[in-house]
């Protein structure tokens, strides 16, 4: 009998799980193996983590894949060891070591000085060694092939930076960012300026949007609920509603009337809705039925609904 016969059906479901990645895994990986194990149709990640990171990987099943974008668009939190005296092909320590400092020398506080002026608005040129694509090929692919291209400097904000110790010429570290932020490159132009060239050592994703590590499960966690449940009941219950993605929008509970008039595509006034930006849109019983945007006239008009 074949794999494909013996596969267990595909299920319509729909919900948030957070995931905790682990090492030498990619995301996509890691989200089929999910998948599989919740027997899920379709899925989707919310931010892609490195091979070499671990940490909070959110995924999104069935309808909750219509929020991917919001999360991808939060910001993330992370804790980092770099190390200082050497600088890598690929920013960590997976890459070959192109230049190394013997002795470096730093104290606490210039560090911490150091780590200032890196907080706020600031510009990173995204690394070769990213997923990042140019004429329709991801970087890292032509990285691989010795193919260097030029890359534009790129916005990001780091919220909070915070020197946490010095160990063995390792800076340990929290970072709280925008979306697009590189810890890989924070930690070269960190070594640039101390003058000894760094790349990470290890790399944790600590939160992404309103959402935490230490709420977060394990493969092995999940592998234990399947087999502890023959009809995938102690999966379900851990799998978070759509909205919670979304609690940093108001929300707007609609009569029965409005809620139909959005459902086909048409905008309403509600009363009490904001003046501008977007909104979590409920009808009877606190049902979330999707994202509205506030118009110009003060209307709401359908975003994104959910089935």
């Amino acid at each position: 009998m074949s794999e494909q016969s013996i596969r267990p059906p595909r299920r319509e479901i729909s919900g948030i799980l957070l995931l905790d990645k682990p090492i030498d895994a990619s995301s996509n990986r890691v989200l089929q193996r999910a998948k599989g194990i919740f027997s899920a149709r379709k899925a989707g990640h919310t931010g892609n983590l490195d091979v070499l990171a671990t940490g909070l990987l959110p995924i999104c099943f069935g309808e909750a894949t219509k929020v991917c974008g919001f999360l991808l668009d939060s910001d993330k939190s992370y804790l980092a060891d770099i190390k200082l005296g050497a600088t890598t092909t690929t920013g960590d320590r997976e890459g070959e070591i192109l230049r190394e400092v013997a002795n470096v020398d730093v104290t606490f506080s210039q560090v911490e000085e150091v780590l200032s002026r890196f907080q706020g608005e600031i510009e990173q040129i995204p690394p070769m060694y990213s997923a990042l694509k140019r004429d329709g090929q991801r970087l890292y692919k032509l990285a691989r092939k010795g193919i260097e291209i030029e890359r534009e400097p790129r916005p990001v904000t780091i919220h909070k930076i915070e020197l946490l110790a010095i160990a063995n010429q390792t800076l340990s570290i929290s970072v709280n960012c925008s979306k697009g932020t590189y810890i890989r490159t924070l930690a070269e132009d960190i070594g640039e300026v101390l003058e000894c060239g760094a790349h990470v050592t290890m790399l944790r994703r600590t939160g992404a949007g309103p959402y935490s590590l230490s709420d977060a499960f394990q493969i092995s966690d999940l592998e234990k609920r399947l087999a502890d449940s023959s009809q995938h009941e102690l999966l379900d219950e851990i799998l978070l509603p759509l909205d919670t993605a979304l609690q940093h929008f108001p929300d707007l509970n609609l009569s029965d009337a409005c809620a139909l008039s959005v459902s086909q595509g048409q905008a309403v006034r509600v009363s009490g809705a904001p003046s501008c930006g977007l909104v979590r849109l409920y009808c009877a019983e606190r049902q979330f039925i999707g994202i509205g945007t506030v118009l110009e006239d003060g209307r709401i008009a359908p975003r994104r609904l959910m089935r």
